[in-house]
């Protein structure tokens, strides 16, 4: 119905690297993003298994590491197949978002020695909820 106020949605967000995948949880009502945990790549989808039976979302926000220019990095086709991975086992939505700096912006808050897989994906996911236009794919 025109005119109705969007419901709120619960999203997951995730920063893909090759080892490890962190995962936030976040919503569109508060527009806030939380850290939840970091999975070894090759165990994801349990953990997203898990994740969604307890969560619920309405779909999922992954990072896209591009160059500062916007051209693809060693990051980007990784990025792209979990997406549509995630999109064809779960048949939710995938939206991306350009997560250029968000590890760099992590150790900065977080502290270089810290696993910050997950507050990275939370800043990619709070990106998201700031700047719902960002990258659509």
């Amino acid at each position: 119905m025109r005119g109705m106020p969007e419901a709120p949605r619960t999203l997951l967000g995730f920063d893909v690297g090759t080892r490890r995948i962190g995962i936030a949880v976040g919503n569109t009502l508060t527009c806030t993003a939380q850290a939840l945990e970091i999975a070894e790549a090759s165990r994801v989808f349990e953990v997203v298994d898990r994740l969604i039976a307890n969560w619920a979302p309405a779909g999922f926000v992954v990072g896209l590491p591009t160059q500062a220019d916007g051209a693809d990095t060693q990051g980007t086709a990784p990025a792209r197949k979990f997406a549509n991975r995630l999109a064809g086992r779960y048949r939710l939505p995938v939206d991306f978002v350009d997560e250029r700096y968000t590890s760099a912006e992590a150790h900065a808050q977080y502290g270089k020695m810290a696993a910050i897989d997950h507050h990275a994906a939370a800043l990619i996911l709070q990106q998201y909820l700031d700047e719902p236009n960002d990258i659509r794919s």
